[in-house]
């Protein structure tokens, strides 16, 4: 499409920094100081993204300013855009992160963290020291939303996250398989574990949504049974400890649960059922596509995830 010059010209751009930081904020204070502007000079740019788009674009609820439909189809092509304008004018194209200061906020499973997070921390101690950490725990209902909204700068998830839009970026960072995880000597059960135990057995379910259902759930249901859960917790972390001590089996993620069981003297067993594979994508926001710090840390966690497969 040719640039139409005269009325592009007409446009101040600023305006399409308010209209991000009014709809990063939901609030004209905020928004005014996110931005260095005073909170009248905000109100009055509200005003004139009004005029320019033809929408209230934020109306007041009774939880604060809430984004029309317009608002929310515009944020990411304007966050987009502003990105690559930031790009284009930045003299900055070379990270050292040998100097650099810079802080990631990054959501992910406690899962991921575990296997993941160690190796990429002591490289950091050693090759990039001004570059920090900010972890938040999150799950992949949550994790493109808060992409959207600019809450991280990076997400790692279980799936493949096929449901994204164009904008989400994600790249597969590795697949696992599952493993049953038992102290031996409580369930009275040696490997392998049989069908039958697998059913009779209590079961402890990790899950970061409600409900007592899993994948071992619906390949269970395909074969006409199904097992007791006892326990569900949102915390692989803990999963372990309560296997440990307890008469009951957990299905986990092959490499976690390779890991505990050697820390905590546990037996592992192939299920007794077809599982499917566990995919772990990493995913980021359309906007840091080219921004050269975010490039480096995405390819490092690449490189990592990659060694430790």
């Amino acid at each position: 499409m040719p640039i139409d010059h005269i009325n592009l010209g007409r446009l101040d751009l600023n305006l399409l920094v308010t209209f991000d930081a009014l709809l990063t904020e939901r609030s004209v204070t905020r928004a005014a100081a996110r931005v260095g502007l005073g909170q009248s000079a905000m109100s009055h740019n509200l005003a004139r993204l009004r005029t320019l788009f033809g929408d209230e674009l934020l109306t007041r609820g009774p939880d604060g300013m809430r984004p029309t439909p317009r608002a929310l189809a515009l944020i990411d092509p304007v966050r987009v855009a502003l990105s690559q304008i930031q790009s284009l004018v930045s003299r900055d194209d070379a990270f050292d992160p040998r100097t650099a200061e810079r802080v990631f906020r990054i959501g992910l499973p406690d899962s991921v963290e575990v296997l993941l997070v160690p190796s990429l921390l002591a490289y950091l101690c050693e090759s990039a020291p001004g570059v920090r950490l900010r972890l938040h725990s999150t799950d992949r209902l949550q994790l493109l939303d808060e992409l959207d909204a600019d809450r991280l700068d990076l997400g790692i998830g279980i799936g493949r996250f096929t449901e994204g839009q164009t904008h989400h970026k994600r790249r597969l960072l590795s697949t696992d398989t599952y493993l049953c995880m038992f102290n031996a000597a409580r369930v009275g059960v040696s490997p392998q574990i049989s069908l039958d135990d697998y059913v009779r057995l209590p079961h402890v379910l990790t899950s970061l949504r409600p409900g007592e259902r899993g994948v071992v759930d619906e390949a269970l249901e395909k074969l006409g049974l199904h097992r007791m859960v006892a326990l569900t917790t949102p915390r692989f972390m803990a999963v372990p400890f309560l296997v440990a001590r307890a008469p009951v089996v957990t299905t986990m993620h092959a490499r976690l649960a390779r890991f505990f069981a050697g820390e905590l003297g546990l037996s592992l067993s192939q299920p007794p059922v077809e599982l499917p594979e566990v995919p772990v994508s990493l995913l980021w926001h359309a906007s840091y596509d080219h921004d050269p710090a975010h490039l480096w840390l995405r390819q490092t966690i690449v490189r990592l995830a990659q060694d430790a497969g």
